[in-house]
């Protein structure tokens, strides 16, 4: 399940490379750099036309150390003494940490001992490259340059810090004249970064930011070679006929270009599978020609039956490819390729003005969580792939990237798995400074224009083909006014992009693009399970961009991993210290809104391990609920949910708030409670009517279904007791109200739990879930509420679940392994009480023989609660590898059960 398939071909030698560095910072570099040369390998630059090579690492250095002119600097034979080596996509700070300059920032305070002052400086990145034939051109591509550079080639400057500025800017540099056969150099210049003053990358209020503010190379930088045409912007445009879906119309589109002094003629041939065609195109000197082939021209660019991309859980994810030639005299001059989808999304305004996505003529509800990438930006597709697996494993279709924009392996897995992305610009910097209040961006200048414009042109060219990317937001929490607007939008439509663009993730307006259908409205802090169910602020109606209960407090063994004895102590005993792992945000540095609800609806905690275990059942219940209302309220008549974000899926840094899963990948309430209520057919408790209702997410209708309701007191007395038969629901977020839950049951302890079960016509349980609720509600101060929550006046009592008694569990494992290097276990877990009292939210974990989580792990389902004489057989997959040759253990946790561990056989 989580095997890790191999890298594109033109990034193998870069990964080589990042093995080598790695090799290299621990053993001479682990003290600093070594005081000799920072020698690293060329990078051999393929011949062929319409190759593109990466160049595999660098050398960097602070310009403060670096008494030599750029001139010297650039050119080949330079000796880079005490430089630090660093990968092909790296942060200065990412480097020095490759390094062991610093010690491990995810840990403590570590990350605030960091000096600042190191990186207020510009510091070279230097790398050399070699050239065996000189006949073809060749060129310097790239893009991911936080925050400007000037860059030389061989001791000659080709463009200067006002020409490369913005992390997203994306650049081509002619630099036939200077490469010589053998070996070359590239030296860039970095300025430092500041978000607020430059168009690049920025972290709000997400976590303590680096102290290098990114400042570095976090792209590719390629090295292309080329004939006397280029080719140039081929993508494809699409029209699927919706709703039947049996024909699409491609457009396949590029621009030539012409390098030379005199006139040529071009052939550009094409292929989409099957499909074959090609022209001729004569060009003036230097001229560019736009190249279009259409059905019309090319009847096979008319697919019949074409196969159709789906979101996960709607369907397949077919790609097609389109592969370019351009040719001059019969000789190659220049090759493109783009992978594309077929596929068609629209996302009108309803009518109560919420934006409504649909993909291929079916509405769906948009679940999705807000992406991270790792704090110091570095670049592991593994790492990635395993999160975006969880992103399935949790039920979701979308991940919304606010800023922080992938790079292009990104969106190719997003692709292939199905997973809708929400990229857009980000809030509280100079990407807003124009209209965002009080926030500290600046305000733009003349010179900023022409920047974000060529930002949006870039990142529409690479993303428009990704049948994954469904929209561009131009706003966050404000819409552009009206010259941005127009600069982003000019940019869009020359770019041919196909997909809606919204004009803010809050619900703003723009002055061409008009009102966002999505809403901002919190909360960002704690609220109460039952807040989910109101249609108002956060509640579930309409699109909601981004929200959450707030923290999130990661298990025993991620916390142990991230801060010291004594602030785990602090962790629990003092809600008023600030957290550095919380957020520098003076709104959200404390834990004292959470501290408050988690001892007044559970009780005061007696120590960490009872505040951790009383943390998991606040984030299970309080994140189950957000997603089964958004879920429950999608296919209402009137103020119907279309869309929720939470936030955030995860961190990039170790943190206690805002995530369905940690740093390490370990999973805890949070994540699973999202899990159960994300399940494709299920049944789940209304806090706010009491009603119990089942709801389908897949496409096929059901009939046939059973729903059984059980109340018990915590020590398993049960006092309720009722079935509803013969139940039907249909597909496509679909739901059916199964029976309510009387208002008073007689007999019934303050703090209970229902337990809903769920059958097929078969009897074979379906979905499991169970609530702990209170005859004492949670009171909301609505009149009182601001951006991050709703006050709470009044907690339920769930105290009583202190009362319930230790029952024992026994579990045994057997593992097995699998295809692609991964293996599964599997997992008994047994209520053996003797009395009525049931295990509540009874967790499994897979350790290795040190007793460390197995991580990423994929659970067929986890906290799980059983009644005396109940079982269930859990699955864990996998990679066998992260056992290193341990026999694996389940350590078996919980509310009310006796932590122990057994081995698998």
């Amino acid at each position: 399940m989580f095997h890790r398939p191999a890298s594109r071909p033109r990034l193998a030698t870069a990964a080589v490379a990042l093995g080598l560095l790695c090799t290299l910072s621990a053993s001479a570099w682990a003290d600093g750099p070594d005081p000799g040369a920072a020698t690293l390998p060329a990078t051999a630059v393929a011949s062929a036309p319409g190759s593109a090579t990466a160049l595999s690492g660098y050398a960097i250095q602070s310009t403060t150390k670096v008494p030599d002119p750029a001139s010297a600097v650039s050119s080949p034979g330079y000796r880079a003494s005490g430089w630090y080596p660093a990968g092909p996509r790296s942060t200065v700070l990412a480097a020095l940490l490759a390094n062991g300059k610093y010690a491990d920032p995810f840990y403590s305070t570590n990350l605030k001992n960091i000096p600042r002052s190191d990186f207020t400086v510009p510091w070279w990145y230097r790398s050399d490259f070699t050239v065996t034939d000189t006949s073809e051109r060749t060129y310097l591509d790239f893009s991911g340059v936080i925050s400007a550079s000037d860059v030389y080639v061989d001791g000659h400057r080709v463009a200067d810090a006002r020409q490369v500025t913005g992390a997203y800017t994306h650049h081509e540099l002619d630099i036939t004249s200077l490469v010589r056969a053998g070996t070359n150099t590239v030296a860039f210049r970095i300025r430092p970064n500041d978000p607020d003053k430059n168009l690049t990358m920025g972290w709000i209020d997400w976590l303590q930011p680096p102290p290098d503010q990114n400042m570095g190379i976090v792209r590719d930088v390629l090295v292309r070679r080329g004939g006397p045409v280029a080719l140039r912007d081929a993508h494809v445009l699409t029209r699927l006929d919706v709703p039947s879906l049996r024909t699409a119309d491609l457009t396949v589109r590029a621009r030539a270009r012409n390098e030379t002094g005199s006139a040529v003629t071009a052939t550009v041939s094409g292929r989409i599978g099957s499909v074959s065609f090609s022209k001729t195109v004569p060009l003036a000197p230097h001229q560019t020609r736009a190249v279009t082939f259409s059905p019309s021209e090319v009847p096979g660019l008319r697919l019949r039956s074409p196969k159709v991309w789906w979101p996960a859980g709607m369907g397949g994810q077919p790609l097609y490819g389109l592969d370019l030639t351009a040719s001059v005299a019969g000789a190659a001059s220049d090759t493109a390729h783009e992978t594309f989808g077929v596929r068609e999304v629209k996302a009108p305004l309803n009518s109560d003005g919420a934006r409504q996505y649909s993909v291929n003529g079916r509405r769906l509800l948009s679940k999705g969580g807000g992406w991270s990438p790792d704090e110091f930006l570095r670049w592991d597709r593994g790492y990635v792939e395993d999160r975006l697996r969880y992103v399935l494993d949790l039920g979701l279709n979308t991940v919304r990237l606010e800023g922080h924009i992938e790079p292009d392996e990104f969106f190719d897995l997003a692709d292939r798995y199905g997973i809708l992305t929400l990229p857009g610009w980000e809030c509280c910097d100079k990407w807003e400074g124009q209209v965002n209040g009080g926030e500290t961006g600046e305000r733009w200048t003349d010179a900023d224009y022409p920047v974000a414009r060529a930002s949006m042109a870039a990142e529409a060219a690479r993303l428009r083909d990704h049948p994954s990317v469904v929209s561009f937001l131009i706003g966050s929490d404000f819409a552009p006014d009206a010259r941005i607007e127009k600069t982003y939008l000019d940019a869009l439509e020359e770019a041919d992009w196909p997909t809606p663009v919204i004009a803010a993730a809050s619900d703003n307006s723009s002055p061409v693009s008009g009102r966002s259908g999505m809403k901002m409205t919190g909360p960002y802090d704690w609220v109460p399970p039952g807040y989910w169910y109101a249609k108002r602020e956060g509640g579930a109606t309409g699109f909601n961009s981004e929200t959450g209960a707030g923290p999130d407090i990661p298990t025993l063994d991620t916390l142990r991993r991230m801060m010291s004895p004594a602030e785990l102590d602090t962790l629990w005993r003092n809600p008023d210290v600030r957290q550095y792992h919380r957020s520098p945000s003076p709104v959200f540095g404390t834990l004292k809104i959470y501290d408050a609800a988690l001892a007044g609806r559970y009780g005061p905690p007696t120590g960490l391990t009872d505040y951790v275990r009383k943390a998991q059942l606040a984030q299970y219940e309080a994140v189950r609920a957000q997603f089964e209302a958004y879920g429950r309220n999608a296919t209402d008549a009137a103020k119907p949910s279309t869309g929720v974000v939470h936030w955030m899926l995860n961190s990039g840094w170790t943190s206690l708030h805002w995530q369905l899963m940690d740093r390490y990948l370990d999973q805890g309430g949070a994540y699973f409670g999202a899990k159960k209520a994300n399940e494709p057919l299920h049944v789940q408790y209304s806090y706010d009517d009491r009603s119990v209702v089942v709801v389908n997410n897949r496409h096929t209708p059901v009939s046939g279904l059973s729903a059984r309701v059980t109340l018990f007191d915590p020590d398993g007395t049960q006092r309720y007791d009722r079935t509803a038969t013969g139940l039907t629901v249909r597909g496509d977020g679909a739901r059916v109200t199964a029976l309510t839950v009387p208002s008073s049951v007689k007999g019934l302890a303050t703090t209970h739990l229902a337990r809903l079960v769920l059958r097929d016509a078969g009897g074979r349980e379906i979905s499991r879930n169970v609530y702990w609720l209170s005859t004492r509600p949670d009171t909301l101060d609505w009149a009182n509420t601001d951006w991050y929550h709703t006050p709470t006046t009044g907690y339920a009592d769930l105290r009583g679940l202190g009362s319930m008694a230790k029952v024992p569990v026994s579990a045994s494992a057997t593992t097995s392994l699998g295809p692609g290097g991964t293996s599964t276990t599997r997992v008994t877990l047994r209520n053996d009480g003797t009395g009525t009292t049931p295990s509540l939210l009874t967790d499994a974990h897979l350790v290795d023989a040190e007793g460390r989580p197995v991580l990423p792990v994929r659970w067929s389902d986890n906290e799980v609660s059983l009644w005396p004489g109940e079982s269930v057989t859990l699955t864990a997959t996998f990679r066998t590898a992260d056992l290193h040759g341990s026999v694996p253990g389940v350590r078996v946790s919980g509310w009310n059960t006796t932590e122990r561990t057994v081995r698998s056989r």
